[in-house]
């Protein structure tokens, strides 16, 4: 507990800043905060590098990546694909001469078992000896079982990961769909016009591309679509306003269809919201009566 001349413990009422306060000292309750500005991804920069894109291609889902990093992250998909098939293979013939084993010991046991009564049967009708009983008090061949666990021969042992057989499509990394090189397309941005071309695109923070037809300033609170026949970038706007109504793109004049429009997905990142999402909760313990 707080000191009293640090808190108002006097007032009827729990405040807000009271409730977040004890909510936060005790862990208990969920936790809510609003995404900033620094925590989402630009729309043009790369889902894998966070990086604005030097050579900038999209999938059908609307992930931009930069085709350096996309390629490179295909041939390590492929490269780990092909190592987990051939431990799993390797895995699948251990467990395959293993069973064939199993099946040698216990016919050799069968065998051997019908062997030995086979001859202990000879030698009843054979002796005329009585037959003296065993001084051990175990029955069977329990007299032969080590009863001591700690022996390292009676130890458990620890049995081998089961491996199962890997997935051997490479998957996008944003939406975990099947990712081809063939799917990938190139996107054409239009640079804004800048009277300071010699500044980088990463110091460019305000607004660095804008629509190929309207010319509006594109940035993640504006909704932008990829035209597949040209590659060119334009706002959701300019799409429901002038290019949906004939269905040809204005850059080329090219028939479209509803596929060649592929819509950008904004401000997603490994450690924030996904698309338009602002909000991260955290689902805390709760008391209930």
């Amino acid at each position: 507990m707080t000191r009293h001349s640090k808190n108002c413990t006097a007032g009827s009422v729990y405040t807000y800043h009271e409730k977040k306060r004890d909510t936060a000292a005790s862990g208990y309750g969920s936790n809510e905060v609003r995404f900033g500005k620094d925590s989402l991804k630009d729309f043009d920069c790369c889902s894998l590098t966070l990086q604005p894109c030097k050579d900038p291609v999209i999938t059908p889902d609307g992930h931009l990546y930069d085709k350096e990093a996309i390629l490179e992250y295909i041939l390590h998909q492929k490269r780990e694909i092909a190592r987990k098939l051939k431990q799993f293979e390797k895995q699948k013939k251990g467990k395959e001469d293993e069973a064939k084993e199993t099946n040698l010991k216990e016919h050799s046991d069968k065998v051997q078992k019908f062997d030995d009564s086979t001859r202990a049967t000879g030698m009843k009708e054979d002796s005329t000896q009585p037959s003296t009983s065993s001084v051990s008090n175990m029955t069977a061949d329990k007299g032969k079982e080590l009863p001591s666990f700690w022996i390292p021969s009676l130890t458990p042992q620890a049995t081998k990961t089961e491996l199962k057989k890997p997935d051997e499509k490479v998957r996008c990394p944003m939406s975990g769909k099947p990712l081809k090189l063939k799917d990938l397309i190139p996107v054409k941005f239009t640079l804004m016009k800048d009277d300071d071309d010699k500044r980088s695109l990463i110091v460019k923070r305000d607004a660095r591309y804008v629509c190929a037809v309207t010319n509006d300033a594109l940035g993640n609170s504006v909704p932008c679509a990829l035209l597949r026949t040209s590659g060119n970038v334009v706002t959701m706007e300019c799409v429901e306003k002038i290019i949906k109504k004939d269905m040809i793109d204005p850059t080329n004049g090219k028939p479209l269809k509803e596929k060649d429009i592929i819509q950008f997905q904004r401000g997603a990142t490994g450690f924030a919201g996904s698309g338009i999402k602002l909000k991260g909760k955290i689902d805390g313990a709760v008391m209930q009566a």
